[in-house]
């Protein structure tokens, strides 16, 4: 009897392993983390000496390598961070907030809307500069994503496979749109090139410091829906059961989607597949708990735009491929992957 006494009073091993190692994956995909941005900051068209990297952080001089390192690199890795955990959230909360596995900023046309929306700013208005234009990129994104939230409700409520044609085609006619658009002035938007094809070359910080704060916002509104948006899982009547109140948990979630996918479009133009890859990464390794989802999520994408930018450095040395293209190539197998799989994995 003591030692059924002291089984039951015991901890339940499966309910505090599934905690611990969770936290023990988020540490890992932590360290993961600061390699990639160690790589990040070594790594690029020309080789450069650790010694030279230290130096360059806490020895500053006139030195040309230096210089790469403080004013090229360092800016391009905190670019990629920042972007990088921009879309990985976005992606997790249209993820979430469709109940669709297979949405993302990209397919569910929002990249469309803000790029289309910045190329009406530079080509329309002679916006110039993040500070700008950013505005365009978030007004695009939001006006993308309530069209598509209505396109794809029925009478049943929102269809999942209606919503990702209706990003598909929302996405083409914009993005047929903005190359007709720049094709009437290809001088003016001949900046734009690297833009369009996602990149983080060229970005110095002063384009993240006006979006730093708008994106301080969504992360909070998205982590404080978190809750809300694991009962709406369940459906929306067991949801209002347990008090959530669905139009505000959908409103707060669209407002910092359209604060995160604007924000890194603008930042950095349209990069594809983060958005999709890395919250079904997350789910397959925490389960559907979107608070858990949601702070992987933060980690794991900018690892993953990180690791495709150093590809993107090394592949065609002394040229380079932009990140955008390279999240393509690696993202679009992996879309096949999903939509081939006899159970994709549920939300």
């Amino acid at each position: 009897m003591a030692a059924l006494a002291l089984r039951h009073d015991g901890p339940d091993t499966a309910a505090v392993s599934g905690p611990r190692r969770r936290a023990l994956g988020l540490t890992a995909a932590l360290v993961l983390l600061l390699v990639l941005v160690v790589l990040s900051v070594m790594i690029g068209s020309t080789t450069i000496a650790p010694t030279v990297v230290w130096d360059a952080l806490v020895h500053p001089a006139a030195d040309i390598d230096q210089f790469a390192i403080r004013d090229y690199r360092l800016p391009r890795t905190a670019v990629g961070l920042v972007v990088g955990m921009a879309l990985g959230v976005a992606g997790a909360l249209i993820q979430a907030v469709t109940r669709n596995p297979l949405a993302d900023p990209g397919i569910f046309g929002v990249h469309a809307g803000a790029s289309f929306a910045v190329t009406v700013a530079v080509g329309v208005f002679g916006v110039s500069g993040v500070a700008g234009y950013m505005w365009f990129a978030f007004a695009g994104a939001l006006a993308v994503t309530l069209l598509v939230l209505a396109l794809g409700s029925t009478r049943r409520g929102r269809s999942p496979v209606v919503m990702v044609l209706a990003g598909v085609c929302v996405g083409a006619v914009l993005g047929g749109a903005r190359d007709g658009l720049q094709l009437t002035d290809p001088d003016a938007f001949d900046a734009m090139r690297s833009w369009v094809a996602g990149s983080l070359v060229g970005r110095p910080l002063d384009v993240v410091w006006p979006v730093l704060p708008l994106f301080a916002i969504a992360l909070v509104l998205a982590f404080a829906v978190t809750g809300p948006l694991n009962a709406m899982a369940l459906g929306d009547d067991l949801a209002k059961s347990h008090g959530v109140r669905l139009v505000r948990t959908r409103v707060l979630a669209v407002a910092a989607l359209t604060l995160l996918a604007g924000g890194a479009t603008a930042i950095a133009g349209p990069i594809g597949f983060v958005g999709l890859m890395v919250p079904h990464v997350a789910r397959w390794l925490v389960g559907p708990d979107q608070r858990w989802i949601f702070a992987y999520s933060v980690l794991l994408a900018p690892s993953l735009l990180l690791a495709a930018d150093i590809l993107g450095r090394i592949v065609m040395r002394p040229s380079e491929i932009p990140v955008g293209i390279v999240t393509a190539f690696v993202g679009a197998p992996v879309l096949l992957a999903l939509v081939r799989r006899k159970k994709a994995s549920g939300l």
